[in-house]
């Protein structure tokens, strides 16, 4: 007799769809790396349904989970971090269109705590107090390292134009 289909809980099949590719933009960043992205969103959301916590609306839900992939991926590069490194040319194939493949091929370049809050500030919209209280560091942490993540890609950028 064949195995019936567990579906997912309601609310964990609504957060895959409404936070699920901001998510694996999050984690592809991070990693570098498309599989490693995809085990990281799929670890969040299997975090998401085996805990099931209670949330008070839907951006303490997307902060939750952007905290927990955050996490998963930290918990990645840490194991990998012997390893060698994706190239470029690898990283640049993720993005939809040049422009987009440039910019995360750059973002990837950076070092990890610069690349998660200029992707979560430039990419996905948050301001610096919210990335303060996700992330648990103080503003001027956040205001210091978008200075110098931006400062870093001006640097790479102007080091791919001049090849």
């Amino acid at each position: 007799m064949p195995e019936k289909k567990k579906k997912f809980p309601p609310d964990a099949e609504r957060a895959m769809e409404e936070y699920g590719n901001s998510l694996y933009r999050l984690c592809s960043v991070m990693t570098g790396n498309r599989e490693d992205a995809q085990d990281a969103v799929q670890d969040c959301f299997l975090r998401y349904i085996t805990k099931a916590p209670d949330f008070n609306d839907s951006e303490h839900e997307k902060a939750w989970l952007i905290r927990v992939a955050s996490n998963i991926c930290h918990d990645i590069l840490r194991i990998r971090k012997h390893s060698s490194f994706v190239s470029l040319d690898e990283i640049r194939n993720l993005g939809t269109s040049e422009d987009n493949a440039q910019i995360l091929g750059l973002l990837i370049a950076l070092d990890e705590k610069y690349r998660i809050i200029m992707h979560l500030h430039y990419v996905e919209g948050y301001k610096t107090d919210e990335l303060s209280a996700l992330l648990g560091i103080s503003s001027s942490a956040v205001k210091k390292r978008l200075q110098r993540g931006r400062e870093a890609l001006r640097e790479i950028y102007e080091k791919e134009a001049k090849q």
